[in-house]
């Protein structure tokens, strides 16, 4: 993809109400309102992946207690959160971390794309919250079987460890290796329909995350500013 050519996936536009009951947009208003309300030091924004997560123990026992706000709906694709993000969900809050888990519904783009809209959500942060760090998670497999979905999460996931490294702030965290089986398959155990995690899949991949966002926290203000130099 050239670097003149406007890429599909990193239009910032909302969710068209085509059920007619305003649910997108009425969350999205919650969310602004939240900012209002809140001083997290952890933002978790994105689709289900993050929605569902604050619906489980592992969100209470551990995410909770790092003062973090979930602004994941599902469905939303990289254009969604770009322009949940841009009409009022940074403003008054100032997180230490932001995590992003967006992409899988990206279903009309490219692998290509789809990472390109990634780190457009990714640079709008860096630059709305400058002291922030972002992590970015990595697309999970989805599917039971091997199937055409899986190669292109896996392939953007490739475009994301080259490329995200160009923004110092962000930084590219794999939570997809433990789900797939030595047969190929994923199992209802970790994935109840084969795309959502279940409570054992959240706790799969709250183990990493946390020890990150931790590590992160835990760093003093000069550490953090030499980091981000």
């Amino acid at each position: 993809m050239s670097g003149d050519e406007m890429n599909p996936a990193a239009v910032p536009q909302p969710v068209e109400d085509v059920q007619g009951d305003g649910r997108w947009m009425s969350q999205h208003t919650r969310f602004v309102q939240e900012c209002k309300d809140a001083e997290p030091d952890v933002l978790f924004v994105g689709d289900s992946m993050i929605q569902l997560m604050q619906q489980y123990d592992v969100w209470r026992e551990v995410f909770s207690p790092l003062h973090a706000l979930n602004f994941g709906i599902g469905g939303d694709t990289t254009c969604n959160v770009l322009w949940r993000l841009q009409n009022g969900e940074l403003e008054n809050i100032r997180p230490k971390v932001v995590v992003l888990w967006v992409g899988t519904n990206n279903y009309t783009h490219t692998a290509e794309q789809v990472a390109g809209g990634i780190l457009a959500i990714a640079q709008l942060l860096t630059s709305r919250l400058p002291k922030a760090k972002i992590v970015v998670l990595g697309l999970l497999p989805r599917g039971e079987r091997p199937n055409p979905l899986r190669e292109k999460n896996a392939a953007v996931n490739g475009y994301l460890r080259s490329k995200l490294p160009r923004l110092i702030q962000a930084q590219f965290l794999d939570v997809s290796g433990d789900f797939v089986h030595s047969d190929g398959t994923i199992v209802p155990q970790d994935m109840f329909d084969f795309l959502h995690l279940t409570p054992t899949g959240y706790r799969t991949i709250a183990k990493p995350l946390s020890d990150l966002l931790l590590q992160i926290l835990e760093e003093t203000p000069e550490e953090r500013r030499a980091s981000l130099v």
